[in-house]
């Protein structure tokens, strides 16, 4: 409650959090709903609304009872389809009614990447070049992830829009990580190159999503690797998203792999460029030994503001400016600026937010429907294999105590959303289901 008075102070309009899969379905479909785990989002709804403040529900941010993966390895299996159907389908029945924004699945690509490919994340699937697990092939199983997840998305997609959507009124979405990818030199391969990332990255998720299938260019490197939709899930998974939500936070350099041999040392670029799952192609955040721009806490996230503009022009383009929210935008300190800053005064935190919304600013004016920005994050967090050593928050937490303190963003944020409404600015909506939400903050 604590927290939610903050948001409240704040000033902001929307709160993205997510449901946690095994906090709800502890046994997956074996077992029955855990009624805490209801109680505890039902709080969380309803004291938000209370504020004013609109729920943004992510139904997948990369955990599922243990039980699915021990079973038939999770979303290794098209098995995953009706169990996050079921999921979905207890989220909607139990929240709905005051929910009216759904998000299916955080970051699919992701999830590929860390669990199938580079085996950092659970299970831990991954192959050589990319790693050195116990299993795994990281050139087929993020094809196979992929595929099930973006049929699990749309199977809840349906079922929301025949079931709850007439008395419920909301919206139902995805959410993609999403580089921008420059290329390294003004090479014509090399510009090749970074189109090829965006289509192995974003479009991989989005093309079929919102046309059937998935990319050409996929099918053109990936061939008979690449599972293929039936006619019928062709129709299923087609215009399965009335919004796109873009967690956007730095841009890479793209070099052509097919052309040119690919080396890759430190922890600038990653392994495996010259793989058909990497399309051929290697990122980097260094030029020459010099980052495309000044680093932050977190590797391969450098601050590029233009790249805001840049992945919301190419989504616009590719996707007939399909109504997008930014779901995640932020930035890590790094450790030694932390230790000089004493943690609190993070003007770099607040130059990163201006610059990034300025860039955002310019493609709304250009045209982009645009319906909303969050801010990763409210407070630091848990950033999985970094644990706490990585710090995005608006607000620091005392770990002894668990004490919410306010870095100097957090009153500059308070204060930008506060000139926003003084001056009479409202985001725009194109819905009269969609109500406002403009000025959102993250869990």
């Amino acid at each position: 409650m604590e927290d939610i008075e903050i948001i409240h102070s704040l000033g902001m309009d929307a709160y993205r959090f997510s449901i946690s899969w095994p906090r709800i379905l502890p046994n997956g479909n074996s077992g029955g709903v855990n009624a805490a785990g209801i109680m505890f989002y039902n709080s969380i709804i309803d004291n938000l609304l209370l504020r004013g403040i609109q729920p943004f529900v992510t139904i997948y941010h990369w955990d599922m009872p243990q039980v699915l993966s021990d079973k038939y390895g999770g979303w290794l299996s098209p098995l995953i389809q009706d169990d996050f159907l079921h999921f979905a389908e207890t989220c909607f029945k139990n929240f709905g009614d005051r929910v009216r924004y759904w998000v299916t699945i955080n970051e699919p690509n992701t999830v590929a990447e860390f669990a199938f490919e580079r085996g950092v994340s659970p299970p831990g699937h991954c192959s050589p070049p990319f790693g050195n697990c116990s299993a795994g092939n990281s050139d087929t199983e993020p094809l196979i992830a992929v595929h099930n997840m973006l049929l699990a998305h749309a199977k809840a997609s349906k079922l929301y829009r025949e079931q709850f959507l007439p008395k419920q009124g909301g919206v139902i979405g995805i959410v993609l990580h999403s580089f921008m990818f420059e290329p390294l030199t003004d090479d014509e391969h090399n510009k090749e190159a970074a189109d090829r990332a965006l289509a192995f990255n974003l479009a991989w998720a989005l093309d079929p999503l919102v046309f059937g299938d998935y990319p050409p260019e996929m099918r053109q490197y990936h061939g008979n690797e690449l599972p293929k939709f039936t006619s019928e899930e062709k129709l299923l998974i087609r215009d399965s998203i009335d919004f796109i939500g873009l967690n956007h936070y730095s841009t890479l350099y793209a070099k052509d792999c097919i052309h040119s041999s690919c080396s890759c040392s430190g922890s600038a670029c990653l392994p495996g460029g010259d793989r058909a799952i990497r399309g051929f192609v290697s990122t980097s955040a260094e030029n020459g030994g010099v980052l495309i721009g000044e680093p932050t806490g977190m590797p391969r996230f450098s601050v590029v503001p233009r790249g805001m503009e840049e992945i919301v022009d190419y989504t616009v383009n590719r996707y007939d400016n399909k109504p997008i929210f930014i779901t995640e935008n932020g930035y890590s300190s790094p450790l030694q600026q932390d230790q000089l800053d004493g943690l609190q005064h993070d003007v770099k935190r607040i130059e990163f937010h201006q610059a990034y919304l300025a860039s955002l600013a310019r493609a709304m004016r250009n045209g982009a429907d645009v319906r909303g920005y969050f801010v990763w994050t409210l407070m630091d967090n848990f950033e999985w294999s970094f644990g706490y050593d990585v710090k995005f928050g608006l607000y620091s937490v005392d770990r002894a105590t668990l004490n919410r303190n306010p870095r100097s963003s957090a009153k500059w944020y308070r204060n930008f959303l506060r000139n926003i409404s003084s001056n009479g600015m409202k985001p725009r909506t194109a819905f009269s289901l969609w109500s406002k939400v403009g000025r959102g903050e993250e869990e």
